[in-house]
């Protein structure tokens, strides 16, 4: 089998800017991969996904539960591992995701209250690796930005994209919770937390990635 690495965080932590960062070192590096970029908009599995961020079935995020959104983004990720990359990773191929059933983890554990999390997590984990069948992270580079900052650098890529934020995006509530959600997942399923925030200023990308790409070393060997 593979490996697949994959970068997770609230929104406006930099998940876009570190992915594509890992993605040139490997270039240099002369490894080969290929990479993972969810939800896949545009394609018909992720139709679903589309409409639930558009706020077609809600206008908050906690107008669909957690099961139900989950199950969304999960046959999109299903519908990719058969289509596109599982044989690729069988046969032993290198994946980054931008983004992954991790997501689920912050976004719907953010729904419910604290003690419902971990066995929300037990949950979603078996549903997408055990009866779905994908595979799980090998790593979890969970990028770590206080809910300000984040909020900050989504109104600024608001701004310069001229871009409209979806439901998530929207609700400071629900980023903050989000946020908490990813402390716990966290301490119990063993993500790699990088320190992304600085005395409330966001580190340089490339320092940032430099922790990432020595994790990654360190794996690959």
């Amino acid at each position: 089998m593979g490996r697949l690495y994959v970068f997770e965080g609230i929104d406006g932590c930099g998940k876009t800017t570190q992915f594509h960062l890992l993605c040139k070192a490997l270039e240099k590096a002369g490894i080969e991969y290929r990479t993972l970029d969810y939800p896949r908009y545009g394609k018909p599995s992720c139709t679903l996904v589309e409409q639930y961020l558009r706020g077609d079935f809600g206008k908050k995020p906690g107008d669909v539960n957690a099961y139900t959104a989950s199950a969304f983004f999960a046959v999109d990720r299903a519908a990719s591992f058969l289509e596109d990359w599982g044989e690729y990773y069988k046969s032993g191929g290198l994946l980054i995701a931008n983004r992954y059933t991790t997501s689920n983890v912050l976004h719907q554990g953010a729904k419910m209250p604290q003690e419902e999390q971990l066995p929300f997590f037990k949950w979603l984990y078996e549903f997408e690796f055990s009866q779905l069948g994908l595979p799980k992270p090998d790593a979890v580079f969970y990028l770590d930005v206080p809910l300000e900052v984040s909020v900050r650098q989504m109104r600024r890529r608001e701004q310069l994209k001229n871009t409209k934020a979806d439901i998530h995006e929207q609700d400071n509530t629900y980023l903050a919770a989000c946020r908490a959600c990813g402390e716990t997942a966290v301490e119990h399923l063993g993500w790699h937390r990088v320190q992304c925030v600085k005395d409330g200023v966001m580190l340089p990308p490339e320092e940032i990635h430099k922790e990432v790409w020595q994790e990654v070393l360190k794996r690959q060997k």
